[in-house]
């Protein structure tokens, strides 16, 4: 609050200009009050005090720039006094410069150590910055996705599976961009829609016939439903040639199978969390993860792939035919 410190300046009706806009500060009137202050500086330019309880004004005005300037003037005109170095901080604080209005607080608190409010400032700020730093954590987070690096063990599995690296590169390329598009959906609108993802045959497939996605928004509603849905993308999967497929489902529309309520070994961590499943099918490897989900901040935040077991968990059963061998 303004200092209610009398200082020289005109009087009027038995109150300094000062005292003045001290009164206007205390009705909220803060544009008034610092009017009032900016007439008192002009005739005692070396008052702190009003230069002071500008800044206080200013602050309230969001004025941040102009509060901050009044606030290194008041230092500048009485370097011991804690006040300003409030002013500061404060100042520093609605600009959420949190470890600047730190340091400001802390230079206030060596000149009055009993001084609880700058205490209570400093702890908050410290609370304030580990927020700010996590928000700014987050959307990192959001903002670079690198699905690759949690998936880097699977290049070698693929590697065994297949004898070309360039193919089996293909495939993994595939997968990842295929995570990404979908974590970057649910980033932006908290769903993804339940598709298969077919990687087709540059020379085999018809693509006037084949498209590259397939939608199963109806497969997971029945036991009827989900073998309509399995027998016809098996087919699809054998007809358009697919050298691999990537299943995206939400766990939330899925009535059956409800994979994540097994028991024992065949229980999983994240019962309670929303997020998708997706499953990845070749010939040669099937694997499983889920991808859940929190509120962060509040920002929607995919966490990181969790692998599971793809025949305790699997979503739709095995849609190519397995083989063994290195052969394409």
């Amino acid at each position: 609050m303004a200092e209610a410190v009398k200082s020289e300046g005109e009087e009027r009706g038995g109150l300094s200009l000062k005292d003045q806009g001290n009164e206007f500060f205390k009705a909220g009137n803060y544009l008034k009050a610092a009017a009032l202050y900016t007439q008192a500086i002009k005739k005692d330019p070396s008052n702190a005090t009003l230069y002071s309880n500008r800044a206080a004004a200013f602050l309230h005005l969001v004025k941040l720039t102009k509060a901050l300037a009044d606030a290194e003037t008041t230092i500048t005109l009485n370097p011991q006094w804690e006040k300003g170095y409030f002013r500061k901080g404060c100042t520093l604080e609605a600009m959420e410069r949190y470890d600047d209005a730190t340091a400001a607080f802390q230079i206030a608190l060596q000149y009055n150590p009993k001084n609880t409010e700058v205490s209570r400032k400093i702890k908050r700020l410290a609370q304030l910055a580990r927020e700010k730093k996590r928000a700014q954590e987050v959307e990192s987070i959001r903002s670079n996705i690198d699905v690759g690096k949690h998936l880097d063990s699977l290049k070698s599995e693929l590697s065994e599976k297949y004898g070309t690296e360039e193919y089996w590169r293909d495939i993994f390329s595939f997968l990842v961009e295929t995570i990404e598009t979908n974590i970057k959906s649910w980033h932006e609108t908290s769903k993804v829609d339940a598709r298969v993802h077919f990687l087709l045959d540059k020379e085999k497939t018809q693509t006037d016939k084949y498209a590259p996605v397939v939608n199963i928004d109806k497969a997971f509603e029945s036991p009827h439903t989900h073998s309509s849905c399995f027998s016809f993308l098996r087919q699809y999967a054998e007809d358009s040639f697919s050298r691999a497929a990537c299943l995206v489902a939400p766990k939330s529309i899925i009535s059956y199978p409800q994979v994540w309520k097994g028991q024992g070994s065949r229980k999983w961590r994240h019962g309670q969390s929303d997020g998708f499943f997706v499953q990845f099918e070749s010939p040669v490897l099937r694997k499983l993860w889920f991808i859940p989900s929190s509120s962060e901040k509040g920002l929607t935040l995919c966490r990181d792939p969790e692998v599971l077991d793809v025949n305790a968990h699997e979503v739709l059963p095995r849609l190519f035919k397995q083989t063994f061998s290195n052969s394409q």
